[in-house]
């Protein structure tokens, strides 16, 4: 296809369809940066709000860099892949300690920064200051792949870089902010993973996919990996209208969220059998509910969880127990303000309408 052709009626396209979104209504970095930081991994409707709290709680990049980590993750819980929302915060404090707040003004300047890598850094460098590098992401591999009938596989580092010359081939002529946004909601909107509008499409008279009949076989990528199956039990160790939490501090899932005495076995196990496992003074506990139990999919892992909770009837117990597992007893009021990943959140909030 022509690529001033595919250029134009891109535009076009997008002049006529664009939806109307808060962070293209202005070309501040420190916006722009932010939603495509939410962005990643996030559809639009889902991060909107999200982009819109932030905005509220930390209206300039100072406010950000200043922020407790701690309110950071907790305005992020629900939008997960957490290592984003501390990459955020350090980013914020670089740009603030090294920059004065002004977010540098190129595609390699902002490579440097923590979280920001070549789409993100493309995409501030474009909207926010015009400079011709062009954005890519899954929407511009596929739409990309399907109007060019390019079967190289898209997780290959050969491939990434052959797509990154055409997309800057196509731009090259074209408003930089313009393109790249148009292409980004061309793949959103138009040319979707499972259900592409190709009778309506603009670029289906000289789409490759179409006139092959291979829509859906494009992008070429390598299967996923094989998801990993965890079986997780917390033990919900409740005291005087108080609950047990500590942060997570190994380097996986959930890193500096709260949660409550875990443990994780292999297959999963009986709520008794996980409080004998445990090894802990339980003395005269009782277990006053049934577990609890939930799904949760993450990327690469499906997480079995139940949740137990156990009533501490003394005050010695309470200390004991937490002399041995560590971390505090907070009140529902402090536990509401603590980041927690979002099961956890979801049983705190099914156990609140349970007890109304």
């Amino acid at each position: 296809m022509n690529k001033r052709i595919f250029a134009q009626r891109l535009l076009d396209w997008y002049h006529e369809n664009q939806r109307l979104l808060p962070w293209r209504e202005t070309r501040d970095p420190y916006r722009i940066w932010l939603s495509e930081i939410i962005l990643q991994q996030t559809r639009v409707a889902q991060g909107l709000p999200y982009y819109q709290k932030f905005i509220e709680a930390f209206p300039s990049i100072h406010h950000l860099a200043a922020a407790p980590e701690q309110k950071v993750l907790r305005l992020w819980q629900g939008l997960g892949y957490y290592s984003r929302a501390r990459n955020l915060h350090a980013c914020a404090q670089r740009v603030v300690h090294d920059f004065g707040g002004t977010f540098p003004s190129t595609y390699t300047q902002l490579l440097d920064l923590p979280g920001i890598g070549p789409y993100t850094a493309a995409a501030i460098a474009s909207i926010s200051f015009g400079e011709p590098v062009a954005v890519v992401d899954g929407n511009v591999f596929r739409v990309l792949a399907r109007v060019f009938g390019l079967d190289d596989d898209i997780t290959r580092p050969p491939a990434k870089a052959k797509f990154t010359r055409l997309a800057n081939e196509l731009l090259a002529s074209e408003p930089p902010d313009l393109f790249n946004q148009a292409l980004m909601e061309f793949g959103a909107l138009q040319c979707t993973p499972k259900a592409p509008n190709c009778p309506e499409c603009p670029l289906v008279k000289n789409c490759e996919a179409f006139r092959q009949q291979r829509v859906h076989e494009f992008p070429v990528k390598s299967k996923k990996a094989a998801v990993r199956h965890r079986h997780l039990s917390y033990i919900v160790f409740a005291h005087a209208e108080k609950v047990l939490m500590k942060p997570r501090t190994d380097k996986d899932i959930w890193r500096g969220l709260y949660e409550f005495h875990l443990v994780e076995t292999k297959t999963r196990r009986s709520a008794s059998a996980i409080i004998k496992a445990s090894g802990l003074p339980l003395g005269r506990a009782v277990v006053i509910s049934k577990p609890v139990s939930y799904q949760h999919l993450l990327s690469h892992q499906r997480l079995h969880i139940q949740l137990i909770r156990v009533k501490l009837t003394t005050a010695g117990q309470a200390q004991r127990i937490q002399q041995k597992v560590g971390g505090n007893f907070f009140s529902p009021r402090q536990v509401e303000r603590l980041p927690k990943p979002i099961i956890i959140h979801q049983y705190l909030q099914d156990s609140k309408r349970a007890a109304s």
